[in-house]
């Protein structure tokens, strides 16, 4: 029970930072919207740092989880790599898509703010840690450096596929970035 109200706050939370932002989002939004007393809310988090730790996690364990399965569902070899452009594209076109909640959320916390901004440095890792899985497994990479440098390169072309496809409300950025991408594997 007490595991089933904590996440229910992580996913009322993670609905309204992702849709209005960190900073728009005040805790007694978050309680209300949960439907819940403060009580509760502070039994499980200590503050709205940690609620956003949660709420980072939490889409960053779904995220990961979805493109994973979405890229080994696809052939082997360059289709797989490439995967990570057609997973985006399904991304952008849910109702909700408002983009990274990464970038989202580290442009509004205070330049000192190592907790929150460590989390997403380690979100951004695994990333590319999973792209270069897929460089290592799908291509014929002559060695490990190269490898991390292609996969820091398609990295770069996802996160900018990303800001810009919610940037202009359209899918060219995503269909760009795959072209390009095509291009260096």
């Amino acid at each position: 029970m007490k595991r089933d109200v904590r996440q229910h706050i992580i996913a009322t939370a993670s609905d309204l930072f992702y849709r209005n932002g960190y900073n728009s989002t005040g805790i007694n939004e978050i309680i209300s919207e949960s439907g819940i007393a403060k009580a509760t809310l502070y039994n499980h988090f200590k503050s709205k740092e940690d609620i956003c730790l949660a709420y980072l996690q939490h889409k960053h364990n779904k995220f990961t989880h979805d493109i994973k399965a979405f890229c080994s569902s696809k052939s082997s070899g360059e289709d797989q790599v490439l995967a990570v452009f057609d997973f985006l594209s399904l991304f952008f076109k849910e109702k909700d898509f408002n983009g990274c909640w990464c970038i989202k959320t580290v442009s509004e916390i205070p330049k000192d703010n190592e907790r929150i901004r460590n989390e997403i440095q380690s979100q951004k890792k695994q990333l590319i840690a999973f792209i270069s899985e897929l460089i290592t497994k799908n291509l014929t990479i002559v060695s490990e450096k190269e490898s991390e440098s292609l996969a820091k390169q398609i990295y770069l072309l996802y996160e900018s596929a990303v800001a810009e496809s919610h940037l202009h409300q359209e899918n060219w950025p995503i269909m760009q970035a795959k072209n390009i991408c095509q291009k260096i594997v």
